[in-house]
């Protein structure tokens, strides 16, 4: 996300158009960019964590135990499909929004997201039918999700001039975290009342938020004609992915081992992914209207934020999966905890 944003600000700076342009608009308008992307991101990551703490209720809404050895894969998938979908995308989702308008893009995610979300309460089916609507409409949601999380900083990069521009960015990723610990405490509180309540909560958020940006927030920044990196795309996208994918299978039982990471299909995938994305890396240094300008990685403090952000992220992801499924599944029920509960009370532990 740091990413994205230090890209925008760069693009901004070297034209001088945005700037111009964000000179003409109402002094209120940087408030309203700002309040409205605040809330994509808020709702876009509560929905990171409110299925995890949720997820006993929602299998047992649908009938179908997630631990048995067939279904295991239901459950790894619930979790990290919306993730995966989200890491692969969003940097690709940010240059089209480059392209074709950063509003544009943003103001369809929420529509996406907000559309997802109702197909995901009205889910029809039981067992593992059940289970496949719930993951197919998880990926429909992280699609719209990740519209909103590339596009949002961009979108305040634009707005704000270079003084404020670190507060609002500032604020905009404290949202973003901060929507994490609440997804746990809401995901809880609403698997306790019924599961389905889970993906409505996004629902009245979702339609204020996308009637808000439709009305509401302009195209500051120049959009700049320019041919897609297809390669650059293919390659992130698959290379991404296939690392990913190989990473949640390691931690599936393989044969008699309790994880998979012996397994020659997991082992294969984790070097094709990283072949792939060495080979994205070297195509973005070729081509003439790269994905990503690697280039930024030379400015010091833009490789060390990037650097210390993603090692947050996989300090406080990782703790968040492990201890929630550890204390919903097995410490507070070893402690008199009735499972119907475990989801509520695992978010208050985890806040």
């Amino acid at each position: 996300m740091a990413t994205r944003t230090s890209e925008q600000a760069a693009g901004n700076q070297k034209t001088g158009e945005s700037g111009a342009r964000r000179g003409r608009q109402p002094r209120a308008y940087k408030w309203v960019a700002l309040s409205n992307t605040t809330l994509a991101m808020t709702m876009a990551t509560i929905d990171a964590s409110i299925v995890i703490v949720a997820m006993p209720a929602i299998f047992r809404g649908i009938s179908l135990n997630p631990l048995t050895p067939g279904n295991v894969s239901f459950l790894l998938w619930m979790i990290m499909g919306y993730l995966l979908v989200q890491s692969v995308l969003v940097v690709t989702l940010g240059r089209l929004g480059d392209i074709f308008g950063r509003v544009k893009i943003y103001n369809l995610g929420f529509v996406v997201f907000t559309l997802a979300s109702i197909a995901l309460s009205l889910d029809p089916f039981q067992g593992p039918d059940g289970a496949l609507w719930l993951i197919l409409w998880r990926v429909v949601q992280a699609f719209g999700g990740a519209m909103l999380m590339a596009n949002s900083a961009a979108i305040l990069t634009d707005a704000f001039p270079a003084g404020q521009r670190g507060m609002a960015l500032g604020i905009n990723q404290i949202a973003g975290i901060s929507g994490q610990f609440v997804g746990l405490l809401l995901g809880g509180l609403l698997a306790a009342w019924d599961w389905r309540a889970i993906f409505w909560i996004n629902v009245p958020f979702g339609v204020f938020g996308t009637i808000w940006a439709y009305k509401s927030l302009k195209e500051i920044a120049t959009t700049r004609k320019a041919s897609i990196d297809w390669i650059g795309n293919i390659t992130f996208a698959a290379g991404a992915s296939i690392l990913l994918i190989s990473i949640t299978y390691g931690i599936r039982p393989y044969g008699t081992s309790a994880t998979g990471w012996g397994n020659p299909m997991v082992f294969g995938g984790l070097l094709l992914g990283v072949a792939l994305l060495g080979v994205f890396c070297f195509v973005e240094t070729k081509v003439k209207d790269p994905m990503f300008q690697l280039s930024l990685f030379k400015i010091r403090a833009f490789a060390a934020g990037n650097i210390a952000s993603l090692l947050g992220a996989i300090a406080r992801g990782g703790l968040q999966f492990m201890l929630v499924i550890w204390l919903a599944g097995i410490w507070l029920p070893l402690h008199g905890y009735d499972f119907e509960v475990t989801p509520l009370w695992a978010g208050i532990y985890m806040l």
